[in-house]
């Protein structure tokens, strides 16, 4: 009894470690980014927010169309990668994405992706 409580104590504490966040306080504030992309020969663009591993993204597609994306990120030490679900005006519907973003410095991230909407798209961003 006494050696299962401790193992269960010790797998706790791990999976806890494991599972954190590594920095909670710079979660809090949220980390903008622009994106520009292609997607069959038209220029898309969109902004972006993160904060406490989620994100929202305003995009702004092929033939005039304008959607939202909302993302789940991934946390890791220097790379966050993502995936996304959305929805577009003009007849595009849902849209997936996914993506990775980089810590280049303590304050500047970089990224790419992809919409199945606005293509693939490369991104820059703000960490504060």
């Amino acid at each position: 009894m006494k050696t299962a409580l401790i193992k269960t104590l010790i797998a706790s504490v791990g999976f806890m470690t494991l599972f954190s966040p590594l920095r909670a306080s710079a979660q809090l504030i949220p980390q903008p980014w622009v994106s520009v992309g292609s997607n069959e020969g038209d220029v898309t663009y969109s902004v972006g927010a993160r904060a406490l591993d989620l994100g929202a993204e305003l995009g702004f597609g092929p033939d005039g169309s304008t959607g939202v994306d909302v993302l789940k990120f991934l946390s890791l030490p220097f790379v966050s990668p993502y995936v996304g679900l959305g929805y577009y005006s003009e007849d595009k519907g849902v849209a997936f994405s996914g993506g990775v973003q980089v810590r280049a410095s303590d304050n500047f991230f970089v990224g790419g992706g992809y919409n199945s909407v606005r293509g693939f798209n490369g991104q820059l961003g703000i960490s504060f």
